[in-house]
């Protein structure tokens, strides 16, 4: 079930005992909640709306809750955030964590409580008895990230219903300055919205005026500066991003990161992989293969395994202190983009 159909369900009357949020895209994990906890009264929430977090508090506190009659009202709501204890991960921790009793609650829930299940992760462990009853037993909402595609649709839904008007070359621009990232373009809507309120269409000039570049896609912009061996524009690049107090070695280590992306998406490639199972493969987000096919496509490996392996000597001369921070990422780009060999902090 996506939210937007949770959402009318609850608009119906017709609410289910347990909830499992599954996922990790926050604007429609917030979105879901906001209509759940919207199921007690404001004047009753106090009593009867609580969450609880595992990491700080057993499960049988918040069992105790969702078992315990609504105090004056129809409905009991608890939600219960980071189950850690339906992933596989292996958390060392003093809590005493019931989950024989909280199988047994999925199985039984209470009829006059909502309990809601946030489950930010992107999988579950699927062998874990308690799993298995929340799953056979839950209303289950996928909060997952939406790719790039769905996201843009979603925003263009969006500006329609305020009869605001956005040209594809702009959605893709507003696309590329978020990262294809949904709940990131959800948080920049609120200026398109006022800007085009008077009638006005978004196109790709508006894009540009109204949405900052998030520092990995002003990073991308160097990378491919880099790849495209244009030194001049690289170091412009690298010094306004130092002129807005950006750490050197931060910078770098982000190149190092894209340069990486950039061998295994390309040698992924080769081998046949298509852009899906590339992502699936890497666990990056879509809109990120997207980019890093088109930027890695006509460049060698071997041009793009000397790059990354240069940006890792680099790093190391920085954080050694054989050369300046602020220096270091210059003579790199400099040997590079002529073909030298690179002996940064040698």
């Amino acid at each position: 079930m996506t939210v937007q159909e949770l959402i009318q369900q609850l608009k119906t009357g017709n609410l289910p005992r347990l909830v499992l949020l599954m996922g990790t895209e926050q604007i429609l994990l917030d979105q879901a909640l906001t209509a759940l906890k919207q199921v007690i009264p404001p004047d009753q929430q106090t009593m009867n709306l609580a969450a609880y977090d595992m990491r700080q508090t057993e499960v049988g506190v918040a069992l105790d809750d969702a078992t315990s009659p609504p105090f004056f009202g129809d409905w009991r709501e608890v939600i219960i955030t980071d189950p850690y204890f339906l992933t596989g991960e292996n958390s060392k921790t003093n809590l005493n964590q019931d989950l024989d009793g909280l199988t047994t609650y999925f199985q039984h829930p209470v009829d006059s409580t909502l309990m809601v299940i946030v489950a930010a992760y992107e999988k579950l462990d699927a062998r874990k008895n308690v799993v298995k009853a929340l799953k056979k037993a839950a209303l289950v909402v996928d909060v997952a990230p939406l790719d790039a595609r769905a996201a843009q649709q979603a925003v263009k839904r969006a500006l329609a219903k305020q009869q605001i008007d956005v040209a594809p070359a702009a959605l893709e621009a507003f696309a590329q300055r978020t990262g294809g990232d949904y709940t990131a373009m959800m948080h920049e809507l609120p200026k398109l919205k006022l800007y085009a309120g008077g009638g006005t269409s978004l196109d790709v000039a508006a894009i540009d005026q109204l949405v900052p570049k998030q520092l990995t896609d002003r990073v991308f912009d160097l990378v491919d500066a880099v790849v495209r061996k244009q030194p001049d524009r690289a170091l412009k690049l690298y010094r306004d991003l130092l002129l807005q107090k950006e750490e050197p070695i931060a910078l770098n280590a982000l190149m190092v990161g894209q340069f990486r992306l950039l061998l295994q998406v390309k040698i992924l490639a080769a081998k046949g992989y298509s852009q899906g199972n590339i992502q699936q493969t890497l666990k990056v987000h879509p809109f990120r293969i997207k980019k890093a096919l088109q930027e890695s496509r006509p460049v060698p490996l071997t041009t793009l395994a000397r790059a990354y392996k240069g940006l890792v000597e680099t790093e190391t001369a920085m954080k050694t202190g054989r050369v300046d921070k602020a220096l270091a990422f210059e003579l790199f780009v400099l040997q590079y983009t002529s073909n030298q060999p690179i002996t940064v902090g040698q």
